[in-house]
């Protein structure tokens, strides 16, 4: 039965992701069009925003920061910031919900197990809330699997929201600031805050490798 709803749950993300997602990944492309698109939609725009960002969550391989960078554009920094937060409550919450309920089962069939064993560092209940909050606030670090792992751990539902939601929220800011800088005509702000989100990013992900390898050194001693 578990596995009947783990292929359920793929089938049904995969559908969504090709069919809904791929079209509006696409549209992304052209700005003005999106924005344009969003407005004529009114409230409901707004609420398929959300679902998009919903959407990238659950589907991991679909990237946040364009969609970030789009809110940013389409809605402006304080709305489009919002609504991207609130994408990813509700995202973290339908996931972390799946994988509580079927386990390694449903993690191992998005990621590979080496992938899920280079963050069992994060079973050290006594450092997991500061772990979680660090790793999802450093950016370029991989919040896709993170968001997946989580939920094999002890941590509740309440306290992951809100780390990951809170840790994640200079990252969508920046996003945000770039594209509302992008929709105001202000390109070379909108230039240079995405080449600080650059260094900020590669920064990131080399402190996430030391540490993933620090970890497992002390694990192999």
């Amino acid at each position: 039965m578990a596995g009947l709803a783990i292929a359920v749950f793929i089938l049904l993300s995969a559908a969504i992701a090709w069919f809904v997602g791929r079209p509006l990944i696409q549209h992304l492309n052209d700005p003005e069009a999106f924005r344009l698109w969003i407005d004529g939609h009114g409230w409901a725009g707004r609420l398929i925003f959300v679902g998009i960002s919903v959407l990238q969550i659950v589907v991991a391989i679909i990237p946040g920061e364009p969609i970030e960078l789009f809110a940013g554009y389409a809605y402006g920094f304080w709305l489009g910031t919002l609504l991207c937060e609130l994408g990813i409550v509700i995202g973290g919450a339908l996931v972390f919900g799946f994988v509580r309920r079927f386990g390694h089962k449903a993690v191992e069939v998005f990621f590979p197990r080496e992938k899920i064993d280079s963050l069992s560092f994060l079973q050290n209940e006594q450092k997991l809330e500061l772990w979680v909050f660090i790793l999802f606030f450093i950016p370029g670090t991989p919040k896709d699997i993170m968001t997946y792992f989580v939920p094999l751990t002890h941590m509740k539902l309440g306290h992951f929201l809100l780390l990951s939601g809170v840790a994640r929220l200079p990252s969508v800011i920046t996003s945000t600031i770039g594209g509302n800088a992008l929709g105001s005509g202000n390109r070379w702000f909108a230039v240079a805050v995405f080449a600080v989100t650059a260094l900020l990013s590669a920064a990131g992900i080399w402190i996430y490798r030391r540490i993933v390898k620090r970890k497992e050194e002390k694990a192999d001693l």
